[in-house]
């Protein structure tokens, strides 16, 4: 069993406020600490990096006149030694070239005097939280080869945590087990992962489909059958369940399963002998059965369309998957999982996600779940040109997708989006309204034209006029 990945680190909202004006920097301090930020100041860029050294802070906000070293340089010196340490610079009204300076030497936003406190607290809010993904998914890039996992499955969820315990006490017993959940979350790999960890490892793991062929098709598959038994029946044919012997059979969609072939398989399985098609006589077999469905089956039973006593046999030992929604920031390590070896087949030395990248995974609710996932970053390393995936190298859906809810109403958290989705809907709204004028956008919107084409590129938004 592989070590439990270390917890993502709490987001530290400690500000250092650089500023030699002592009324504007109690202004911030009062201001900030309102909206729940922990904050300190110094007057000099030599105090900056003198607590830089001592003190863990999550963001520094920096008046650009300090006297012998500028804001510009003193967030370059910021970058150099500590570029987990993001920083703001405050730059006078209309003073773009030193905005500019400013994003050059790396800062991660600006802010104009006189400031508005609302939206100073608001962007040292971004870039906390874009830090902090920041971090999570070089955290991610380490934690990959040593998260908890189970066979071909891997996760630090709490979900999969429990997933993982079961399948680890379950896997030596010789029990039916029925592994239920959404199309795409991993049942075969759950099924191989139980077969190679039991006692029948040595034998063979075959897995038959049940919805992909018709009813006499699939009888003769799993019992076998004589020559002579059906039209071109031409000779004596073994089935799955003999084929399995001294290994497991694995029953994918088995809630697909014709009606009428249930009573024999439940025969099967409470017998341990099966009659092959044509034959007189019943004949025994030794294999595991380990079933699987994304269909309600207490629902199918209900409907009559499944056998209760049927579900009863299967359901000795149930496993339930949860969907990759619901797994956190699974997806991301997955991602990371995935780039690796997608990029290790096609040649390509790849790090992983860009921020902007990872951000849209993490909202996008995977309805195919991780065979889907799997696909986007298997095309999405096939398409990427540099050195990590871009957001705009992800699919279409992912990119443009939306959830329903924006503000609260909804019981589902899966359902709501985070504050970086609502503040991109009202940009575009706003770009939209002024017919795409993105000067006068950044009017309405109260911030530097600079800033908002950051914004649309972040967000693969066409910035061209």
């Amino acid at each position: 069993m592989k070590s439990v990945s270390p917890p993502p680190e709490p987001i530290c909202r400690r500000v250092l406020v650089v500023e030699d004006d002592a009324s504007a920097a109690e202004l911030l301090i009062d201001g900030l600490t309102a909206e729940g930020f922990e904050v300190s100041a110094c007057s000099t860029a030599e105090q900056a990096l003198q607590r830089l050294d001592t003190e863990d802070l999550g963001v520094v906000l920096t008046d650009l006149n300090l006297g012998q070293m500028t804001g510009v340089e003193l967030c370059e010196r910021i970058v150099a030694a500590r570029n987990d340490v993001p920083v703001i610079v405050m730059t006078a009204f209309g003073s773009m070239e030193t905005a500019v300076a400013a994003l050059r030497a790396g800062a991660y936003d600006f802010v104009t005097k006189p400031f508005d406190l609302e939206a100073v607290a608001m962007g040292l809010a971004r870039a906390l939280d874009h830090y902090a993904l920041r971090q999570e998914v070089r955290r991610l890039r380490s934690a990959a080869s040593g998260a908890r996992g189970f066979g071909g499955l891997s996760g630090s969820s709490a979900a999969m945590a429990n997933v993982f315990e079961l399948l680890t006490q379950i896997a030596a017993s010789d029990s039916t087990v029925l592994i239920l959940g959404e199309s795409g979350t991993g049942k075969e790999v759950v099924a191989k992962a139980l077969h190679a960890h039991s006692q029948r490892s040595a034998g063979p793991f075959v897995a038959v489909d049940c919805a992909a062929m018709p009813e006499a098709l699939l009888e003769s598959q799993l019992f076998g059958h004589v020559r002579g038994a059906f039209t071109d029946a031409r000779q004596d044919r073994k089935g799955l369940l003999f084929a399995a012997d001294g290994g497991t059979l694995f029953l994918d969609e088995i809630g697909e399963m014709p009606l009428g072939l249930q009573p024999k398989l439940l025969r099967a399985l409470q017998e341990r002998r099966v009659r092959p098609v044509g034959h007189s006589a019943e004949v025994p077999f030794n294999a595991r059965i380990i079933t699987a469905t994304n269909r309600d089956l207490e629902r199918a039973i209900e409907e009559r369309r499944f056998r209760e006593d049927l579900y009863y046999r299967l359901n000795v030992i149930s496993v339930t998957l949860p969907p990759l929604r619901a797994r956190g920031g699974d997806a991301l390590l997955l991602a990371q999982e995935f780039i690796d070896k997608f990029a290790g087949m096609s040649g390509k030395s790849l790090k992983g996600l860009s921020a902007a990248a990872a951000e849209r995974l993490l909202c996008y609710p995977f309805p195919g779940n991780v065979r889907e996932l799997s696909n986007c970053v298997e095309r999405a390393v096939a398409l990427c040109q540099g050195d990590e995936i871009r957001l705009e190298d992800l699919p279409e859906r992912i990119r443009q997708h939306e959830s329903r809810h924006v503000l609260v109403g909804s019981n589902d958290p899966a359902d709501l989006v985070p504050l970086e989705e609502v503040e991109r809907r009202y940009i575009l709204e706003v770009l939209a309204a002024v017919g795409g004028n993105k000067s006068q956008a950044a009017k309405v919107l109260g911030v530097g034209r600079k800033t908002l084409y950051r914004r649309l590129e972040a967000w693969g938004v066409d910035t061209t006029d």
